[in-house]
């Protein structure tokens, strides 16, 4: 069994966001509310919400929304957090961004102390507190944090007047996909994402996941198995085999430690001839353009070295 980690170094960033952090760079949509003044009209998971035209107090309840804010060169004022013990992804290099709560959770007093000229959540995750988040700010939500990553960045786009720009990005990602997928041929050779949970639960990513999505364009094959609305599917260790492929990313809070492989792939190691250690951060949590430019960096990085 090959073992190794993705180390973290000096992290060389896909050109699909190189600048992203400045807003000098204007697409039409960002243009035409350069102003600040003015609404613009969103469609969205509960219907239609009139927002700034140029947002410049936003609170995001969600891991896509936080991720593609900071790469369209908007810094949220306050976000939800997978965990208050993780904090805000450092991964994004962002500062400024205060938690309000975590994601399952946020915390309505926080949001409102921010006095945020818009709010961005998820109807899936926070649907029964649209019209307290309302009620502070205009708030617009995604349907599901499951949907197609893709157009949730579209959404947060729209929402924040950038989605001329968000489309431009995520061409850049899509190329860049294409550009690894010719580069490297990897057709036929199968490959998995492993999230240990517990000491009983392991996460498989699938076809429809942000992870899994990725790790398909540019050119692995997800093995066939059943999946939860084609996201994931959920396995104990004593049947890890069923996550054998030919590849499997196996996700960790610490790439340099191969003492989080799960004992139950060492115990199996002939069905895993290459196991890669992967950041939890952006792999899984990590869902929008940013995070997506650091996992395609994480494959390239394998697919030279294999």
């Amino acid at each position: 069994m090959r073992a190794s980690g993705i180390r973290r170094g000096v992290v060389v960033i896909a050109a699909i966001v190189v600048g992203l952090a400045g807003c000098s760079s204007q697409s039409g949509d960002e243009s035409s509310s350069a102003a600040g003044s003015g609404t613009q009209r969103v469609e969205h998971a509960r219907g239609a919400a009139e927002v700034p035209s140029n947002p410049q107090r936003v609170v995001v309840l969600e891991p896509v929304e936080l991720d593609t804010a900071v790469a369209l060169g908007v810094t949220p004022v306050g976000a939800a957090v997978a965990s208050n013990v993780a904090g805000i992804p450092k991964y994004l290099g962002a500062s400024g961004i205060e938690a309000v709560g975590t994601v399952p959770e946020p915390d309505l007093e926080s949001i409102a102390a921010l006095k945020p000229d818009l709010i961005l959540g998820t109807e899936s995750r926070h649907s029964k507190l649209y019209d307290q988040l309302e009620s502070i700010a205009p708030t617009v939500f995604m349907a599901s944090q499951s949907d197609p990553w893709q157009e949730n960045v579209l959404l947060v786009g729209q929402a924040l007047g950038r989605k001329d720009k968000a489309q431009e990005l995520l061409d850049g990602f899509n190329a860049r996909c294409a550009q690894i997928k010719n580069t490297y041929d990897v057709e036929g050779q199968t490959a998995n994402l492993v999230r240990p949970r517990d000491e009983s639960t392991l996460s498989l990513y699938g076809p429809v996941s942000f992870a899994g999505g990725t790790l398909q364009c540019v050119g692995f094959t997800i093995p066939d198995r059943t999946w939860k609305d084609g996201l994931q599917a959920d396995i104990s260790p004593e049947n890890i085999r069923e996550a054998a492929a030919d590849s499997v990313f196996v996700t960790t809070s610490d790439v340099d430690d191969p003492s989080t492989i799960p004992a139950a792939i060492t115990r199996n190691r002939e069905a895993f001839p290459s196991v890669t250690l992967v950041d939890t951060s952006y792999w899984v949590s990590g869902v929008g353009l940013k995070g997506g430019a650091l996992v395609l960096d994480d494959i390239e990085r394998f697919l030279q070295n294999p």
